[in-house]
């Protein structure tokens, strides 16, 4: 089979707990024919330290993610490129995976890679349960494989949205095409994760929220993706995998509905700010 180039893109921003190994499963994979490009966001810690460890493809840009993710794209070279976050570690075979799935007639428009979560302490195991209803469900998943061609004519990730810019840029694909779901798996590094930390972060982007609401405003999508409704209903539709360990089923609706409260006091700040 031909081996065209895959370009994979890290943005990264104080990234040192998890670089290593995410950088590491990009060495690590089957395919043969890899660069690596990492796009850093002036950290402050030892993440280009790192980086340089492995590549000397770093380049330093800001100030989100979607303007490290285009700029990366703009310097790759690959036909393909794939596109991760620091903290996620690639199973061996994803990149040969998604070429073999991209160069398989009828041709896909991009490849989605599902995710599973792992880390340290109660809540991270709560995490990797909610992520587990997930996989295969449309709306919620976002595409990270596509031709270097279609990223571009796409323009890339929406630099004006800080919150949804993966779900819109998969919104854009699925209108080019089909869009192929592989079997291999990206896996999350949630690390120590606390409580108080994954609050923040759904206040934070809760903030940036109405730039996406905006440009993609239809009912049905909004429910699919961040409605708390429709995610109860994916929970409860498999009982018996919430019940499998019920504490931590019980800890996973718990921390859900608190992240869904700490969204609406983000949403509910920013629009009090802007009135």
């Amino acid at each position: 089979m031909n081996k065209p180039l895959v370009s994979v893109i890290v943005p990264t921003k104080n990234s040192a707990g998890f670089l290593a190994a995410c950088l590491q499963s990009v060495r690590n994979q089957t395919y043969p024919n890899i660069e690596l490009i990492v796009v850093d966001n002036y950290s402050k810690d030892t993440t280009i330290h790192i980086a340089n460890q492995y590549t000397s493809r770093i380049y330093i840009r800001g100030p989100e993610r979607s303007a490290q993710r285009n700029f990366g794209v703009e310097r790759a070279s690959g036909k393909y490129v794939g596109v991760i976050d620091s903290d996620m570690e690639l199973t061996p075979c994803v990149i040969e995976v998604c070429v073999q799935a991209m160069e398989t007639d009828p041709r896909p428009a991009g490849a989605i890679i599902p995710e599973e979560s792992f880390g340290e302490g109660f809540w991270a195991k709560c995490k990797q349960l909610e992520r587990s209803f997930y996989n295969g469900v449309p709306g919620i998943e976002a595409a990270r494989f596509m031709t270097r061609d279609t990223y571009r004519r796409l323009g890339g990730y929406d630099e004006t949205l800080v919150s949804g810019e993966d779900w819109d840029l998969e919104r854009r694909l699925e209108q080019t095409g089909r869009v192929a779901h592989i079997t291999e798996v990206i896996r999350h590094n949630e690390g120590h994760l606390r409580l108080i930390r994954t609050l923040k972060k759904k206040y934070y982007y809760a903030r940036h929220a109405a730039a996406y609401l905006r440009k993609r405003p239809e009912k049905s999508l909004l429910n699919a993706q961040a409605g708390p409704l429709q995610r109860y209903k994916l929970f409860f539709s498999q009982p018996a995998r919430l019940l499998v360990h019920p504490l931590i089923g019980l800890g996973m609706l718990t921390m859900k509905t608190a992240e869904f409260a700490a969204g609406a006091l983000g949403y509910a700040a920013k629009y009090r700010s802007a009135s």
